[in-house]
């Protein structure tokens, strides 16, 4: 039987969607590519080196996952200020008193310090969430059957279930409604259209918006799948924690603990799925799959040539026309400006 051949291409390029466009990562590239309001693209091409690759230590399992996470995070909430950067957004409303103080005071630093706030606030509000929100259930639930039943308790183990399961169905809820946002809903599009370019490219087929259209907006490896593998492990990693003998806060502090570890298993499980497809990992894949029908929507053409001019922009080695296109654009702006400027002096003789 032969030996089938590893596709070189899998895991090489992933994305994020942003507000109106698309990012697309290959290696220490990364390309944002935005729609605006004239219907033009505007692209913006920039380095991000990995501290896993300053320092080799960093790169062993599990370490890796949490490294990961938090470059991420950071990374995301980067891109989506450069998006509205891009789109005028944060200039279409005149700054109050108090952001123009703030702008005084902290300068260049201030868009830092405002990304580190927000950072540490969606951390706050995940652990609520996820984890402070489900153990409370869990620990209500436990209470309601010894009062019916004599002072009984539950098994441990349906405790760390039903606490999966209500986090489970937080971030389900959560997604659920944030896609009836319109704005959402777009970026979701956008989305779609990241998966469909990124699922073209891993392919081989020619990357154009027909063949792009073809593909899967599903893929194995997006961040929503992370997300809903984490909290499938956090059961089965949580497991040992006897919730009938522990104190309740000790409980809670160790679930927090173990989120690094449930992290670096999760970012583990993916990258096996996204480069070695088989029926296992597409069985175990399932439900992040499934979160997809909601957090990915079916892009237009539009949407499609935005992921496309992203994904190419962020692999010049293998789409070389990009830096054509760029050297002509600079020429001619070079051009222009030298024009203008033969114009002024032309008009102050």
């Amino acid at each position: 039987m032969a030996k089938t051949e590893k596709n070189c291409r899998l895991g090489k390029v992933g994305g994020q969607a942003v507000l109106e466009g698309v990012m697309m990562r290959s290696g220490d590239n990364i390309s944002l590519a935005v729609r605006k309001d004239d219907g033009s693209i505007e692209i913006k091409n920039s380095r991000f080196v990995s501290i896993r690759k300053k320092h080799k230590w960093m790169n062993i399992p599990l370490l890796r996952g949490c490294i990961n996470m938090v470059e991420m995070l950071k990374l995301s909430y980067g891109t989506l200020d450069d998006s509205m950067k891009m789109l005028g957004i944060d200039e279409m409303e005149d700054e109050t008193k108090f952001e123009k103080w703030l702008r005084k005071v902290c300068g260049d630093k201030l868009m830092n310090i405002i990304m580190g706030i927000a950072m540490v606030l969606s951390v706050i509000l995940s652990v609520g969430l996820f984890v402070l929100l489900p153990n409370f259930i869990a620990m209500g639930a436990n209470a309601l059957y010894g009062h019916f039943n004599g002072g009984g308790v539950l098994p441990s183990f349906l405790q760390n279930v039903l606490a999966g399961v209500v986090r489970i169905i937080i971030f389900v809820a959560y997604m659920m409604l944030t896609s009836l946002m319109p704005d959402i809903r777009r970026t979701f599009e956008y989305h779609g259209a990241e998966h469909k370019t990124v699922a073209c490219y891993e392919s081989g087929m020619e990357l154009t918006v027909e063949n792009s259209r073809k593909c899967s907006r599903f893929h194995p490896r997006c961040g929503t799948s992370f997300i809903f593998v984490m909290l499938i492990i956090s059961i089965l990693v949580t497991a040992f924690i006897d919730w009938n003998t522990w104190p309740k806060i000790a409980i809670i502090l160790t679930k927090i603990a173990m989120l690094p570890v449930i992290a670096g298993v999760g970012f583990e499980f993916l990258m096996l799925a996204g480069k070695y497809p088989n029926a296992v990992t597409r069985f175990l894949s399932l439900p992040g799959l499934w979160m997809q029908r909601i957090t990915t929507q079916e892009p237009d053409d539009s949407q499609l040539e935005i992921a496309i001019t992203a994904i190419k922009n962020a692999m010049p080695d293998e789409f070389p026309e990009v830096l054509e296109t760029a050297e002509t654009d600079e020429a001619a702006e070079e051009a222009q400006v030298e024009s203008s400027e033969g114009e002024n002096g032309c008009d102050a003789q």
